[in-house]
């Protein structure tokens, strides 16, 4: 059951659904929950960083109101860190199926980028591993690099599984090289390969490592 602190509101109404919100629907709440849950455990400041715009104090309330409701778990520090980190519980990381289908449906306002939107490349690893797939499966792994915004990100495709990881890891089979809404156009099935290339896209080592994993177009 929802325990309710002084910083949540609650809609007062005996439904499933005005309970969920209660508990995770505040701004924010599910943002500190996909940066859980897309890159596990963190800190108070990575979070902070991660969540361009939140306001300290909002954040801290945030982190407060799902820890009461059973959605995010405080770890004692272990040296050599001197921080607590915040992970995501059993309740918490449930909740995978919700991001996923508000990040489809919200696919469909993604065709344009206002000049003040902030990106940050990890936010691609759901979308991507929501459209992803391993074409190939009994063929050897491949290893993709997808470079745009701050960081790199890793997609890995072994025995029909795909996985999209922050970061670049060492001599991928393929490189991806583009702006943001080129990229994401690609990962989910919007625009082809040769449409993205058209486009500006550029794509080094095997191309056919890369049309292993994409999605057929308007997939």
């Amino acid at each position: 059951m929802v325990r309710y602190t002084q910083s949540m509101r609650s809609y007062k109404q005996y439904c499933a659904v005005a309970r969920a919100l209660d508990a995770i629907g505040d701004r924010w709440s599910l943002l500190v929950v996909r940066e859980l849950m897309i890159r596990g455990a963190s800190r108070y400041k990575d979070l902070k960083e991660n969540l361009p715009g939140i306001a300290t104090n909002v954040l801290a309330e945030r982190l407060r109101d799902l820890e009461d409701v059973g959605v995010v778990a405080r770890v004692a520090p272990v040296p050599p860190v001197a921080t607590s980190l915040f992970r995501l519980t059993s309740r918490g990381e449930s909740l995978m199926p919700v991001l996923r289908e508000l990040g489809r449906w919200g696919g469909q306002f993604m065709a344009e980028r206002s000049g003040d939107d902030v990106f940050l490349s990890h936010w691609l690893v759901m979308p991507a591993e929501l459209h992803l797939v391993d074409h190939r499966p009994d063929d050897p792994p491949v290893r993709v690099a997808i470079r745009t915004g701050d960081q790199p990100l890793t997609v890995d495709a072994a025995d029909g599984l795909v996985r999209v990881t922050p970061g670049e890891a060492p001599a991928p089979d393929a490189a991806v090289n583009g702006p943001p809404n080129l990229i994401l156009a690609m990962l989910v099935g919007k625009l082809s390969i040769a449409g993205a290339q058209l486009a500006g896209l550029e794509i080094e080592g095997d191309i056919s490592a890369v049309e292993r994993i994409m999605p057929a177009p308007n997939a």
